[in-house]
């Protein structure tokens, strides 16, 4: 069954702000659940993913506007070869934020098998995203490009596969939280119990104790690399738009997901040219001959030149359109057209000869008389 647009399957339109997004999937999300939804479970299952992977989607900003641009294919690197599954999901604090003050959801959803108390509080942390900029000539908005950038990162440790113990073997769990990452310490107040969950100060978090360094990475599971990526920039790109290329980014401390790799594209634009949406436009200057009896001139384009054929009798700042030499959409091979403002060029100065020329050719009534010569006899008389 084809998959239903995100903003249709949350009720949304296309302009919902984040607050009208995350209370569309409350709403569903209690009504969704398997447990709670018992004349259908099967069903309510199912739309109970679909709704969380669409919350998944618009509640991140980066996500959304992949999705707005490209659709599906823009969000597919996001989850796997078999699609969105929980472990895509990291919004799950929506959820806890929803349902936390209801022991009865929380036993639903516990069953349900979201993870919610330890089991996602131990779960491996995500690494940081890396974040750069590489310069691109325009010309790459028309073909696309594949630029090889080097992104300085760290890498999991394969000696010891991100544990930082010795053979990936030498810990134990942690004592102090008992593995789950997190302590819980109840505190007296005039009111009651005051409830707090915080880190494990002993082991930060990662549930496991440490008994024996890996020699190869010191016990930080981490080795810093320099590595050569490829990026591949789709035709059509837009100036300053950001290209996300999954799991390049710093690894995670105790072997969890690395992050991503933001690459933003800055297009060096000649003076000649400006863009709107799939059109360019420019400017070009001819002479005054040209533009009285016409003729042909050359153009710059944003990947070379093309011929101009001026007609005769070309007002100044007349436009003239190039069709298919503009850009095409994102990702697309047609392309808009170039639009092309040709300017006259009116000399400062004629000779003599130009400006009677000029005048018959735009007077034919006018006459120039040779100068009169004066009388021999009347020289004489003087």
């Amino acid at each position: 069954m084809a998959k239903r647009d995100y903003y249709e399957v949350l009720g949304v339109p296309k302009a919902a702000s984040p607050d009208e997004v995350k209370s569309a999937y409350r709403r569903l999300a209690r009504q969704y659940h398997p447990d709670v939804a018992k004349e259908n479970p099967k069903v309510a299952e199912e739309k109970f993913k679909e709704i969380s992977e669409a919350y998944e989607v618009l509640a991140d900003e980066e996500k959304r506007k992949r999705y707005d641009q490209l659709g599906f294919p823009g969000v597919e690197t996001d989850f796997g070869p078999g699609g969105f599954t929980w472990q895509n999901f990291t919004h799950m604090g929506d959820l806890e934020d929803l349902l936390g003050s209801s022991p009865l959801f929380r036993d639903l959803f516990g069953g349900f098998g979201i993870p919610f108390g330890g089991g996602m509080r131990t779960a491996p942390r995500r690494g940081s995203d890396v974040e750069l900029t590489i310069r691109l000539p325009v010309a790459a908005a028309v073909r696309g490009a594949r630029p090889t950038v080097e992104v300085p990162r760290t890498t999991s440790c394969p000696d010891c596969r991100g544990t930082g113990a010795k053979n990936g073997t030498a810990y134990e769990t942690c004592p102090e939280c008992h593995g789950e990452g997190q302590v819980r310490r109840v505190q007296r107040s005039g009111f009651g119990q005051l409830l707090t969950i915080g880190e494990c100060p002993r082991c930060h978090g990662t549930g496991r104790k440490i008994l024996e360094k890996c020699p190869h990475c010191g016990g930080s599971g981490q080795l810093r690399s320099v590595e050569r990526i490829e990026v591949s920039v789709p035709s059509g790109i837009e100036d300053g738009a950001v290209l996300r290329v999954p799991g390049h980014g710093m690894a995670a401390a105790g072997g969890g997901r690395a992050g991503d790799l933001f690459v933003q594209v800055e297009l060096e634009w000649p003076q000649h040219l400006r863009r709107d949406g799939m059109h360019a436009f420019t400017e070009t200057a001819v002479p005054l001959a040209t533009a009285l009896l016409g003729g042909e001139t050359r153009v710059r384009t944003i990947d070379g030149e093309a011929r101009l054929q001026i007609p005769a009798g070309t007002q100044p700042d007349t436009p003239f359109r190039l069709r298919g030499e503009g850009f095409p959409r994102l990702g697309g091979s047609a392309r808009g057209d170039l639009l092309v403002t040709v300017h006259v060029e009116v000399p400062r100065s004629l000779s003599g000869r130009q400006r009677e020329l000029l005048r018959e050719a735009l007077d034919p009534e006018h006459r120039v008389s040779a100068p009169r010569r004066e009388s021999i006899f009347r020289r004489r008389a003087g």
